[in-house]
């Protein structure tokens, strides 16, 4: 199928991008009250083969995209030049 902008896919998160949420959750939990100027990403923990919804945002040709990953949280992810599949990192 070939990506339009706009469209909703299922995004399966691959190792690397279940750590970089993470990491961004745990920083934010780790950081003083007092700091201002964080943006307070918050949520359940992501785990590498976890299935979200994802609006793609761009398209390169083929099935290349890049998506705003909802996740069970306060944010979303930005996965990048991601192509369809059914292996972790790719959407579907």
């Amino acid at each position: 199928m070939l990506p339009t902008i706009g469209r909703i896919v299922h995004y399966t998160l691959s190792e690397q991008d279940a750590e970089a949420i993470n990491r961004r959750r745990e920083d934010f939990a780790e950081a003083p009250a007092t700091n201002t100027g964080f943006v307070g990403h918050v949520g359940n923990p992501a785990s590498t083969g976890d299935i979200y919804p994802a609006m793609v945002v761009n398209t390169f040709g083929g099935t290349a995209a890049n998506l705003q990953v909802f996740l069970d949280g306060n944010d979303t992810y930005w996965a990048t030049s991601r192509v369809e599949g059914a292996d972790q990192g790719t959407w579907a």
